[in-house]
């Protein structure tokens, strides 16, 4: 039986590995759906203490990952699909079949973007479709794009694409943005940013690629076709918790609920990372989590005699 089970091999999972690791736990990682979470997603990572020239998000999630198998962490490739309570701790199925045993449970499955759901989105993935800016926009120089949101997520993208794009418009459904107020300022004085309220993406078209979008007035109902080369979705996450549906206590989106010290509603089982943060969500307060995570899960073997 292993001491410690880590679910997600992003920021906050090898965080919590490492000193699961140096604890002599020897935890063990699975990857689920996306090996290293969304930071492997992002291009330039600006705002991680020790790195002031900045560093990409996947050079960073890989030198975690070093660090973390440097003290005795192994890292596997398989997503959860359920746990069960079983005498001493927890068994754990992947959808390879495995079952794995394990005395503590530390979820860091982290959270993924959230897609339009139309046909026509699945189409023209890869193809003029993406929820990452910072991945893709250099792929739209000199061109018109098209960012879905309202939030603080959606300006960032716009903003970020005006280095790119010669215009950036804001599809919006309500006639108000979510977004911060000095976001919201930023992106409305830029003048490659534009706005269209009260609307919202009915289809995506085009050929071989994205041409254009057909947007429709929520007010109004009507139907208006709008040219574009690229459409960023950033319209937020889904928390990858299906796995624990019935077992852990969730919020009302989906995501785990978890104390002030990662602890989650059942005994041996914690949270770290953006699957049960609904308000920071960066690497570094992944990190700051997956580190407290796994400094309680050493807590919690040690009282039950385990060192």
């Amino acid at each position: 039986m292993e001491n410690v089970v880590i679910l997600g091999t992003g920021v906050a999972g090898c965080t919590a590995a490492i000193y699961a690791a140096r604890a002599n736990l020897a935890p063990t990682l699975f990857s689920g759906e996306q090996d290293g979470g969304q930071l492997t997603l992002t291009t330039e990572v600006e705002n991680f203490p020790g790195f002031p020239d900045g560093i990409t998000g996947p050079k960073l999630v890989e030198a975690c990952k070093k660090q973390a198998e440097k003290f005795g962490a192994k890292f596997k490739y398989d997503i959860a699909t359920g746990f069960e309570e079983i005498e001493s701790g927890f068994e754990i199925s992947f959808v390879s079949g495995e079952k794995v045993q394990c005395r503590t449970l530390i979820v860091a499955t982290g959270a993924s973007a959230r897609w339009l759901g139309i046909p026509s989105e699945e189409k023209y993935k890869g193809k003029g479709v993406t929820t990452c800016a910072t991945c893709d926009g250099a792929f739209f120089k000199d061109k018109k794009v098209i960012v879905i949101g309202g939030g603080d997520s959606a300006m960032e993208e716009a903003l970020f694409l005006t280095k790119f794009a010669s215009s950036v418009t804001v599809i919006h459904r309500r006639d108000t943005l979510r977004a911060s107020k000095i976001m919201q300022e930023k992106a409305k004085a830029h003048d490659k940013i534009a706005f269209i309220w009260d609307s919202a993406v009915e289809e995506i078209v085009g050929e071989k690629f994205v041409s254009g979008v057909k947007l429709k007035n929520l007010k109004t109902n009507d139907i208006t076709d709008f040219a574009c080369d690229g459409v960023f979705l950033a319209i937020g996450h889904i928390p990858n918790t299906k796995f624990a549906v019935g077992k852990l206590d969730l919020d009302d989106h989906g995501y785990l609920k978890a104390d002030k010290n990662m602890h989650t509603n059942m005994k041996g089982v914690f949270a770290a990372g953006d699957v049960q943060d609904t308000r920071f969500r960066q690497a570094i307060t992944a990190a700051g989590s997956g580190c407290m995570a796994a400094m309680e899960a050493e807590k919690y073997l040690s009282e039950l005699g385990i060192e």
